[in-house]
């Protein structure tokens, strides 16, 4: 019996040293585009799935069905989520089809019958998966809104989805919210949704977009962050009006010497005149 735990203790540390060797020498590729071998994937599942699951039993959950608690997920889902776990209509994104191991598609799952787990997971994140822990900026009663959410996901279509999402008050979750990228629509990736280069808002022009020339030839300004606002107020332009209320073109402004009158040209093609 001594000469086997002998053995056995024996074989053990060398099994553990040709694990440290092979590993110091770089052989374990780390790579996302290279898939863990079965029994690793297996092993690490099933770890991950119990540290969970033990963690989250006594967990008590509220009640998930308040139309508000619902709303106020859609829209910090909408915000913070659909790049890796996606939604109705939205198929793939870069990062869904880019990251190891690959983040659940929630839009098909949910809360995969345990609200308990959803929030832990929200909360806390996992490890070395891509998947933050979003208790460090979130408060507890926004993260149990996305659980709420997440439980009625899956019984929707892109349209309900998209309604939803309008209804809300967007990325809001009690303190410490950023400006997150909305992942709908990357390179095609999606069902019915624009390009990436295109806008994530059907006719909408997106990101890296430029509006059509204008009828004089010239170009107009771009779309996105180099954008006219909602009014229509060029991001980067001066003040177009004049002094007579009527809109000018600041390009076509000219200045003339110190203490000479400046002129500049309206759109109509009058001039206006400014005594110095």
């Amino acid at each position: 019996m001594k000469r086997t735990i002998t053995t056995l203790v024996a074989a053990g540390v060398v099994g553990s040293a040709a694990v440290l060797a092979g590993a110091y020498s770089g052989l374990v590729n780390v790579g996302a585009d290279d898939p863990h071998f079965p029994a690793v994937h297996a092993f690490l599942t099933m770890a991950r799935d119990r540290s969970i699951e033990v963690r989250s039993r006594d967990i008590e959950v509220p009640k998930l069905d308040d139309p508000a608690i619902i709303r106020a997920g859609a829209g910090n889902y909408n915000s913070m989520c659909i790049g890796c776990h996606l939604a109705p209509g939205v198929a793939q994104t870069e990062l869904s089809q880019s990251l190891y191991p690959a983040p659940p598609n929630l839009a098909k799952i949910g809360i995969d019958g345990s609200p308990s787990a959803a929030f832990w997971v929200i909360k806390h994140g996992i490890k070395a998966s891509g998947m933050p822990a979003w208790g460090k900026s979130m408060e507890d009663e926004y993260i149990w809104g996305m659980v709420a959410f997440l439980n009625q996901l899956p019984k929707m279509d892109a349209t309900q989805y998209q309604a939803l999402v309008a209804s809300s008050s967007g990325h809001q979750h009690g303190g410490g919210e950023t400006q997150m990228h909305n992942h709908e629509g990357q390179h095609g990736n999606t069902e019915g949704s624009e390009d990436h280069h295109g806008s994530g808002d059907a006719g909408a022009p997106g990101h890296h977009d430029t509006v059509p020339t204008d009828d004089e030839g010239g170009s107009a300004p771009e779309a996105g962050h180099h954008s006219s606002d909602a009014g229509g107020n060029d991001h980067h332009a001066g003040d177009k009006t004049s002094t007579n209320g009527s809109s000018a073109e600041n390009h076509h402004t000219e200045q003339a010497p110190n203490g000479a009158p400046k002129t500049h040209t309206h759109a109509d093609g009058k001039e206006h005149v400014h005594e110095s």
